[in-house]
């Protein structure tokens, strides 16, 4: 592994892990992708809390925080012995809470602003979402909408959010927001924290195609949140939110290679079972994959590099987004073409998850297939589109020249 531990002194870490695992899975487990979706968010609460109560919970956080302040290696041996048990890493609430804000927060937040919401994340009490896109605002996220407006001791939010995951269920809301609307669009936006459960904000869910309902719209009307919840400066929200992508796209980029090997191995094991394995074809595209994989787990440890030297992901972490969401475009198209015509009338277990792989442990139906199909579409997408990673790497790692903008002033209204 790249990074300063070295394997003498993870050992032990990951032996303390395994210990954990033997002593609290049940007799029989078979995985958590063999869970239907009730029985499977039942289970994970349930482990969650047993993980918290282990300090197995974002291990690299400062111990005044509740973390165990360990090297960035300990958390990818946690999740390399997770999903080995058939479990995944992370719940959807801490890939928002822990993965995103905490990590954002321990950068950016005031001492009083640690103290109140990194307990509460660990624990479980907070769930969190996270509040970007907006009609007009996707790809082009400044050219974003929805005003905040300090009224007195409070913040007063009008507008809109789109793509909100899991919003329905969330307790509280990271923001962009537009504090300045006469300032360039990169310079007036503001970083604010939201609760969610408030007259002012209705959420309304949105079915995907994979049979979802993940995915929420959230109307602001008159809103509030206090003053003190902007993270770091007021209208220097651009700054914070770029920190927060870059641990969204880079953190994992050294975990995520574990769940794509699981998912490539039941691959391989469909690729036999259905005597594709045999044939040349096949066999060479399962043959690249397997080199993808290899390739993306490196392009991870590279990715730890930053994070172990104390430093922000930055832009280098596109590289990795780019990678993993056009790989997982090809391998579930293999998936789906071995499968022929059962893809067209998928049956069995659908995926619990609405990102990336299935779960560690899922059966090889061709409904998990086709649903990890329709969601690696989204994955090329969400947390930043391929054309926009590109861009990111080419203007801020290569220094190629900028690509034009239609609009640096102000944000700009959609015509649609």
């Amino acid at each position: 592994m790249t990074g300063t531990a070295t394997p003498t002194t993870v050992e032990p870490f990951r032996t303390e892990v395994r210990d954990f695992l033997a002593a609290n899975l049940p007799p029989g487990w078979k995985g958590s992708g063999a869970l239907d979706e009730h029985a499977f968010e039942a289970f994970t609460e349930q482990f969650r809390r047993k993980l918290y109560e282990a300090g197995l919970l974002a291990v690299t956080w400062p111990t005044q925080y509740g973390g165990r302040g360990l090297s960035q290696n300990e958390q990818v041996i946690l999740a390399e012995e997770l999903v080995k048990a058939g479990l995944p890493d992370v719940s959807v609430w801490d890939r928002f809470g822990m993965k995103m804000l905490g990590n954002t927060l321990l950068r950016w937040g005031t001492e009083e602003q640690k103290q109140r919401f990194l307990p509460r994340i660990l624990s479980g009490d907070d769930h969190w979402c996270q509040g970007f896109s907006e009609p007009s605002a996707g790809s082009d996220l400044a050219n974003l909408s929805l005003r905040a407006e300090l009224v007195g001791d409070r913040w007063v939010l009008n507008g809109q959010k789109l793509w909100t995951s899991w919003a329905e269920r969330a307790d509280w809301i990271f923001l962009l927001t537009r504090t300045d609307p006469a300032a360039a669009k990169h310079k007036g936006i503001s970083f604010l924290l939201c609760p969610l459960d408030q007259p002012g904000i209705e959420r309304r869910p949105i079915k995907t195609a994979g049979h979802q309902h993940h995915f929420c719209e959230v109307f602001f009307t008159d809103a509030v949140t206090d003053a003190d919840l902007v993270v770091g400066e007021v209208n220097g929200g651009w700054a914070v939110a770029n920190t927060l992508l870059g641990f969204e796209r880079g953190e994992a980029a050294a975990t995520f290679p574990i769940k794509f090997r699981e998912e490539l191995d039941r691959l391989l094991a469909m690729a036999k079972e259905r005597g594709a394995a045999t044939s040349p074809a096949f066999r060479q595209r399962l043959a690249q994959a397997h080199a993808e994989v290899e390739i993306m787990r490196w392009l991870g440890m590279r990715a730890l590099g930053p994070l172990l030297k104390g430093h922000d992901p930055g832009p280098a972490a596109s590289v990795s987004k780019l990678y993993w969401s056009e790989y997982h475009k090809r391998v579930t198209e293999l998936a789906v073409d071995i499968l022929g015509a059962d893809a067209l009338t998928p049956t069995g277990r659908w995926p619990t998850g609405s990102v990336r792989t299935d779960d560690p442990g899922a059966p090889n139906d061709s409904a998990s297939w086709v649903g990890t199909f329709i969601t690696a579409r989204a994955g090329t997408i969400y947390a930043g589109t391929s054309q926009v990673q590109r861009n990111i790497l080419g203007e801020q790692v290569l220094g190629l020249p900028r690509e034009p903008r239609a609009d640096d002033g102000p944000q700009t209204r959609s015509t649609r």
